[in-house]
């Protein structure tokens, strides 16, 4: 086997002049083989002429396609100069576009190379090592038109694990990242393609995995799981890299790189969207990525380019991402962008800065096509209902950029694509929750209701404080969308009793009556100041997050299953805090 490493050889592949500016791509390899990663840089000359200072500032824009496919972008534009591109679908002939953009003047110039992707596998399968010591390449020889293809694996301990099945395509090889697996652990391995009328079998391979290069906070475990169904924990650090562990804590996937700050969402067929922050830095540094399970981009954008085209719109600019990030079926990603306003006299007296939140649709290529700015549609007057506010240094706040303090007006922290075509929105320091009029992409962004304390819902229960407050993770159920999820942190009690506890909750709703009953309101036996998830498991329990939990021993998190009778089951603890987790049959799963 032979582990697919950055080749280091540079070759200059082209230059393109237009105009004053010229571009030249240089790349570590014009030929690869499938899943080998080439290092780009695009170089541009002419855009600083004699006299002038200080020079122009000069981004760039990467995209590419599958000779006669459409191209698609991997990274929009941004000052960064270099791409790390891994060809991991087939091989075939691919072109890569970098453009360069002066943002003094506006002018443009592009440069195209071939790049020749060879494939790992002739005759028969190959598992091939990546970088990531937990994440295996297989490729399969041509399986058939109109056949289909997936992998099974096993662990000595007879873990079974298997990827989506993938469609064969005529005289071209079938690959799949492997990934799932355990540090220092040999695995059995084998394709088999469904073809219709009869499924066939590849040969029985193994391969090892390597060593787990860093260390990860510690788990315990309390009370077994109730079933082998869901049994991979992805979970977001705030601290510490992403990772995957099965059930009883021993790690099977990690994020490789620093360049994400949170993992918001995974994508089903084994990809994740996570969002970068960093409050030293300017907009063209706050990042929304989708990578895959090697850690390579797959696309990326930032939010000066996002802000270019809300300018372009006549929007408000956003000074980051924030919280969340969800791809929709049809390939829309939906995020959240921090709106920062000066106010006056509307939250305190004289000019006052405030942040409330934008929600983004971006298409297949990172291009804004719907927006819905909370400022438009909810009232700034009613402030954050525990004063929370924001400087700099603040966990859990975008970057601040016009004053040193500003008000957390709503700190949105959860979208859902509702199965009626709307936006179910969280506002944590609002305690609501709201469904907005997104209508698939066409609607008004009108708010249709807000649920919670003080909204447009009442409540059958005879619980003192029967609503949620700073909640999280508020989504409704895919079997049952009458049902919601959500996981109440408890803020609003907890500021009165500091004995109480964050609940897991289940609501029927009734929308066109505007009533709300509870089916689950679980004590989850601790308190939970922030973060946290809600999630209907396949056997009918749930799993509930507490994601920061603050003791004189420390800072740690808290995933459990309930029962739907609100008794804990299942039951994981580590000793560092997580924004959410998720309980998934697999990595490719959502």
């Amino acid at each position: 086997m032979k582990t697919r490493l950055l080749l280091v050889v540079s070759f200059i592949l082209a230059t393109s002049v237009l105009g004053q500016m010229s571009v030249t791509l240089t790349a570590t390899a014009s030929q690869v083989p499938v899943g080998t990663p080439v290092g780009i840089t695009a170089q541009v000359t002419g855009v600083d002429p004699a006299g002038s200072a200080p020079a122009p500032q000069v981004w760039y824009r990467y995209r590419v396609h599958l000779i006669g496919q459409d191209y698609q972008t991997i990274r929009d534009f941004s000052p960064r100069t270099d791409l790390l591109w891994a060809p991991s679908i087939h091989e075939g002939t691919y072109e890569i576009e970098a453009t360069a953009l002066n943002l003094s003047t506006g002018e443009t110039a592009a440069q195209t190379s071939v790049f020749q992707v060879t494939p790992l596998a002739t005759r028969s399968p190959v598992i091939t090592p990546t970088a990531h010591p937990l994440v295996f390449l297989y490729s399969a020889p041509d399986c058939g038109t109109g056949a289909r293809m997936r992998v099974e694996y096993q662990a000595p301990s007879g873990d079974y694990q298997a990827t989506p099945f993938k469609t064969c395509h005529s005289g071209l090889t079938t690959n799949f990242y492997i990934a799932g697996l355990q540090p220092n652990t040999s695995y059995h391995l084998r394709h088999n393609v469904d073809a219709g009328s009869r499924v066939r079998e590849g040969p029985p391979m193994s391969f090892k995995t390597g060593t787990l290069p860093l260390q990860l906070a510690p788990y315990t475990v309390s009370n077994a799981p109730s079933g082998a169904s869901q049994g991979v924990l992805l979970q977001s650090g705030l601290f510490e890299p992403a990772v995957a562990t099965d059930l009883n804590g021993n790690v099977l996937w990690y994020y490789p790189s620093g360049d994400v700050s949170f993992l918001t969402r995974p994508v089903p067929g084994g990809t994740f969207l996570g969002i970068y922050e960093d409050s030293t830095k300017d907009v063209a540094h706050q990042v929304l990525r989708e990578f895959d399970l090697a850690g390579y981009t797959v696309r990326e954008t930032n939010a000066a380019r996002v802000n270019q085209q809300l300018q372009a719109m006549n929007k408000r600019q956003i000074s980051a991402f924030h919280h969340e990030a969800e791809k929709l079926p049809d390939g829309t990603i939906l995020t959240l962008g921090a709106v920062e306003q000066i106010l006056t006299d509307v939250q305190g007296s004289g000019p006052v800065d405030v942040i409330g939140d934008m929600i983004i649709a971006l298409d297949k290529n990172l291009q804004v096509i719907w927006t819905w700015d909370a400022f438009d549609h909810l009232d700034p007057h009613r402030m954050a209902l525990l004063g929370e506010t924001c400087s700099p240094t603040t966990a859990g706040c975008p970057p601040v950029y016009l004053a040193p303090t500003a008000n957390d007006w709503l700190h949105g922290n959860a979208l859902q694509f509702t199965a009626d075509g709307n936006i179910l929105y969280s506002s944590r320091h609002q305690n609501w929750i709201v469904k907005i009029d997104y209508s698939n992409g066409a609607g008004t962004g009108n708010v249709l209701w807000r649920l919670g304390l003080g909204g447009d819902f009442t409540i059958n229960s005879s619980d003192p404080y029967p609503w949620f407050s700073h909640q999280h993770d508020a989504n409704f159920e895919a079997a049952d969308v009458t049902l919601l999820d959500v996981f109440d942190n408890g803020n609003m009690r907890y500021a009165s009793d500091p004995s109480a506890h964050s609940r897991g909750q289940v609501l029927k709703i009734d929308e066109q009556n505007r009533i709300a009953t509870p089916v689950l309101n679980a004590d989850l036996g601790a308190f939970s100041l922030a973060v946290g998830s809600a999630q209907r498991l396949a056997d009918g329990n749930m799993h509930f997050d507490l994601g920061f939990i603050n003791t004189a021993q420390g800072q740690f998190s808290q995933s459990v299953e309930v029962d739907g009778n609100g008794s804990i089951g299942y039951e994981i603890q580590a000793q560092t805090p997580f924004y959410r987790t998720f309980r998934m049959s697999s990595l490719y799963a959502q």
